[in-house]
């Protein structure tokens, strides 16, 4: 009883401190209080070899904050199957599994951020199709003056695309700036197109961006349905964990539970119990990940 106890003391520990680092929650609560306005924090991005940091991926400090939380995840996880199953390998193989959680979660958030960032482009291809065409304004202006009222993730490449486009004047470098901060295949199209209209002129600017919006609408609404019909079974996916968890807890009041996983039988099928469990759950998550879309005109 002392070493469960000691386990769900570990475990509430490990998830306060992640979620005081993740989501910023305070207190001793298991979340934030009614009301409370908690952020996800997120770095600004990579940084490059030219000193330019992208809008995508973690700071370095988030990388730090990220590698406490591992190794916080790490004892809690092993400390947890210790207290269950007695025995050194289940407990680093639990843990090993705990410790992969944040930067699941990390990789889960920044996913969301492209996913967001990506639904919003049809909305702002459309905008620069009516800026550049009814209202008569140039590319850049219409491209920027869209940037700036754009989600709040790509708001940074624009600001510093507008920089580039204000100390050269160059299309082409401004329209290369930005597709190396995004990092985006539909930002990639959107700015070829952009700069094929503004070197070559033409007529047809609005017939190409309206078809542009079109089939990244088509797009994202696929996405969308494909991630609706995966709901059910991103659900059922939880009870992989949760099922043998609960067997395994069962398991150690029942009789002598304990000190059968503690002999060595029983830590050969714990191991492979354990196994099994992690190999299917991470199978599902692969069956079920979306193909991501190739950059065309990336560098």
């Amino acid at each position: 009883m002392i070493a469960v106890l000691l386990a769900l003391v570990s475990a509430l520990g490990a998830h306060l401190a992640y979620t005081a680092v993740s989501f910023g929650w305070r207190g001793l609560g298991l979340g934030p209080r009614i009301g409370a306005d908690p952020q996800i924090r997120f770095g600004r991005g990579r940084v490059g070899p030219d000193g330019r940091r992208a809008v995508s991926g973690p700071s370095r400090a988030r990388m730090r904050e990220l590698a406490a939380m591992t190794a916080t995840m790490f004892a809690a996880g092993s400390a947890l199957a210790f207290a269950v199953f007695g025995g050194l390998v289940p407990a680093v193989v639990v843990g090993g599994f705990a410790a992969s959680l944040p930067a699941a979660g990390l990789r889960a958030r920044l996913a969301d951020r492209r996913r967001r960032a990506q639904e919003a482009w049809p909305r702002m291809i459309e905008e620069i199709r009516v800026q550049t065409g009814s209202l008569g304004r140039s590319i850049p202006q219409a491209l920027f003056d869209v940037g700036r009222r754009g989600p709040a993730e790509l708001r940074p490449a624009f600001e510093a695309a507008q920089r580039e486009w204000l100390l050269t004047t160059d299309l082409d470098r401004t329209f290369a700036v930005l597709k190396d901060l995004l990092a985006d295949p539909t930002a990639d199209m959107a700015c070829e197109t952009l700069l094929v209209a503004h070197e070559v002129g033409g007529t047809d600017l609005d017939r190409r961006l309206e078809a542009l919006a079109a089939d990244r609408r088509q797009d994202v609404q696929g996405r969308k349905d494909a991630r609706a019909r995966q709901a059910g079974a991103r659900f059922a996916r939880l009870f992989v964990l949760a099922v043998p968890a609960g067997m395994a807890l069962a398991g150690m009041s029942i009789g002598n539970g304990r000190a059968a996983y503690q002999s060595g039988p029983g830590q050969a099928a714990v191991l492979a119990a354990l196994v099994m469990v992690l190999s299917c759950w991470a199978w599902a998550g692969r069956v079920m990940r979306l193909p991501a879309p190739e950059r065309v005109f990336g560098r």
